[in-house]
Order: C-alpha cells, then sequence, then structure tokens
C-alpha cells in the first residue's frame, strides 16, 4: 500500500489501541487538541484543507478509523459504538483527556455517540453533513429511496468488487458534490486507491452491511429515541446533499442542550472539500467561542 498524501506541516503517527494500530496525521501544537473523524469513503486526507487552516491555535489530530486510510483492516468490529470505543482508546493512549471534535458523515455519526457516551471529553462538536442517531424512522421513510446505494454497498460481492474496481469510489466523489471542479485527479486517486487492498474494501461494504441488518432495527426499537445531547454542537448542512436530505433535521435541536444548524447553500454532501473555507471560518469561531 502507498504512503499517506503530504502535506506540508502534517507529521504521520501510529498508535496501538484496543489491539489494533491506528495511523493519524497531526499538525500544530499545544493542549488545545482538535480531533477529526472522516467519512465514507475518504480518510485522514479530508482534512487536507482543515489542517493546517486550525494548526495555528491547535494541536489537529486527524485519525483514519477501522479499515480506512492506513490504519489496521479487521474482518470485523464495525459497529458505530465499537468504532467510537476506537477513538476513545486512541485517546487514552495518546493521554489526551479532553478534545474539540469535528466529524462528518460516518464520521459525523460515531462523533454523536462518543459525545453521548463520554460527553466530559469533549469540549465542542462541530459536526458535518450527518443526521443525528436520534432522528426516527419515521421522519427517514420518505427519504429511504435515497439509500439505495447502501444497498448496493452491502450486497454479497457486489460492494467488494465496487470498491475494489477504481471506478466507483470517483463516481460517488464526484457524483455527491455540487462543486465538482474541486476533485483533481490526484485528490481523487488518494482516496479510491486504498480500497483496492481487499481489506479496506471488504471494511467498507462491513461499515454499510452492520448499519443496516444490525444497527437500523436497534434505532427502530428507540435505541436513541431519549437520546440527550450535552456538549454544544453545531451542525453544517449542505442543502444539495442527495442522500440526506436537509429537511430530516426539523427539531433536531430538542433533543440538545446547546444545538445549532447550518444549512449551506451551493454545496453537496462532501462539505470539507467542497466548502473549505467556510468550514475552516466555521470551525476557527465555534472553537474559540
Amino acid at each position: 500500500m502507498s504512503r499517506p498524501p503530504e502535506i506540508e506541516g502534517v507529521s504521520h503517527h501510529r498508535i496501538r489501541a484496543r489491539g489494533l494500530e491506528f495511523h493519524y496525521a497531526e499538525a500544530g501544537s499545544g493542549e488545545d487538541v482538535v480531533l477529526c473523524l472522516h467519512g465514507w469513503p475518504q480518510h485522514w486526507y479530508e482534512w487536507r484543507h482543515l489542517m493546517p487552516a486550525l494548526a495555528d491555535r491547535h494541536r489537529v489530530i486527524a485519525l483514519d478509523l477501522r479499515g480506512f486510510g492506513w490504519s489496521e483492516a479487521p474482518a470485523d468490529g464495525y459497529e458505530k459504538e465499537n468504532l467510537a470505543d476506537d477513538v476513545l482508546g486512541v485517546l487514552d493512549e495518546l493521554g489526551i483527556e479532553r478534545v474539540k471534535l469535528v466529524g462528518h458523515d460516518w464520521g459525523g455519526w460515531i462523533g454523536f455517540l462518543l459525545c453521548l457516551k463520554a460527553p466530559e471529553r469533549f469540549e465542542r462538536y462541530l459536526a458535518l453533513n450527518i443526521l443525528p442517531p436520534w432522528t426516527s424512522i419515521r421522519q427517514m421513510a420518505p427519504h429511504l429511496w435515497r439509500f439505495w446505494y447502501q444497498w448496493l454497498i452491502l450486497s454479497p460481492g457486489v460492494g467488494y468488487r465496487l470498491h475494489r474496481s477504481g471506478r466507483f469510489v470517483p463516481k460517488v466523489l464526484v457524483g455527491g458534490s455540487v462543486r465538482k471542479e474541486v476533485w483533481d485527479a490526484a485528490t481523487i486517486d488518494a482516496f479510491s486507491d486504498t480500497f483496492t487492498e481487499p481489506a479496506r474494501a471488504r471494511a467498507a461494504v462491513q461499515m454499510y452491511r452492520v448499519f443496516n441488518l444490525r444497527e437500523t432495527p436497534e434505532m427502530a426499537r428507540g435505541r436513541y429515541a431519549k437520546a440527550r445531547l450535552t456538549v454544544p454542537t453545531k451542525l453544517l448542512f449542505g442543502t444539495g446533499d442527495a442522500a440526506l436530505n436537509h429537511n430530516i433535521l426539523a427539531g433536531s435541536e430538542r433533543h440538545a442542550d446547546d444545538m445549532r444548524i447550518e444549512k449551506v447553500e451551493d454545496c453537496g454532501h462532501f462539505i470539507v472539500d467542497e466548502r473549505p473555507d467556510l468550514v475552516a471560518a466555521r470551525a476557527r469561531e465555534f472553537f474559540s467561542s
């Protein structure tokens, strides 16, 4: 597998936690830590613009989740609560007690779970284009057709071959964006090439298979229905997201002590890539409040 892309001022490290080896990228220094959690089908490099933008004020850590990027890719363990425990394990091994958190897509979902599970570890949370876990099936029902791609991914053999093909991930990245011009060939390859490795292709499939076959039924039974978010949270959401409709967010704030939602026009699902300056500006403002 190739080496991680290089960014000036960003160093790369490996650490063992919960029996696995995790890769993380790091920029800046100091006690004020910002932890970034990527989504699918990306890895730490999703934060290539945000890390330098925050490094003058913060120590910024971009972690590769289990199975993604340059972290170890075991055959199982892709339940999102388990991935949240991975993150806490890495923080423990690094000796970091409390962080400011940023999460997008699956990293955003895991970010919500972390803030519910261990709120004392998270000072503030910036969520990006993700729905909160207390979103009800009733709210989702009119939009379930939008998730056809998930059933394609989790189908036996199909999702694995799609990820390894080298053609599927580029279509996802470009097709899921309103501002398609942000995707140059080198950036697309940086994400797509990691899935040519069999274990990482299987990990991507497991993220969706576990969610749809095990976690979604638990949510339908009300697993997070009474969840209360106490960590101050800001949710940035590109309104051009074809998979996650922004109208589903209505009423989300009722589950939180302090949650603000900002909808971003002219932006699709990949808000960190499409609107990097806006995300950086909002992060600097929110984290300095």
